[in-house]
């Protein structure tokens, strides 16, 4: 069985863990039908679609489909079962080229993280899309080699 992801940040096609990424683009120019808040955080820089629909933006980003163990390792690249990790939620997305909604999964900072972040760790305002630019500053976790998986 195979899974719709919407991915926003590092796992894009061109960005620094697209290697990891190993699921079928879905072609298409995709964007989040809610408003959500997508933040750079931490000395790391890493980009984070906090869950709170309604706040920030609109973000855009790619949709892959999925198998079963290329979703697995990335449940595992995404640490879903850590308490700092991030959840994979359902969201809609839409295509703005061909107008077509549709439901997704996405990996978002539960809330609660948010809140819990120590002054001065948020190092962007809300953003619309990670650029390249903006994944020049990310900097890997050392268990996130290349070579993990």
């Amino acid at each position: 069985m195979s899974q719709r992801v919407f991915v926003f940040g590092t796992l894009r096609q061109g960005f620094p863990n697209h290697h990891r990424n190993r699921g079928r683009r879905v072609a298409g120019r995709y964007r989040t039908v809610e408003a959500y808040p997508l933040l750079l955080v931490g000395e790391r820089h890493s980009p984070w679609l906090v869950d709170a629909p309604g706040e920030g933006l609109p973000v855009y980003g790619e949709v892959y489909e999925l198998e079963d163990a290329a979703l697995a390792d990335m449940d595992r690249l995404e640490r879903i079962d850590q308490p700092d990790g991030y959840r994979r939620r359902e969201l809609l997305v839409i295509d703005e080229m061909s107008g077509r909604e549709q439901s997704v999964q996405a990996y978002l900072k539960p809330v609660e993280q948010y809140l819990a972040l120590p002054a001065g760790e948020i190092r962007s305002a809300p953003l619309s899309e990670y650029s390249l630019t903006l994944a020049g500053s990310y900097r890997p976790r050392p268990s996130q080699a290349p070579s993990a998986f």
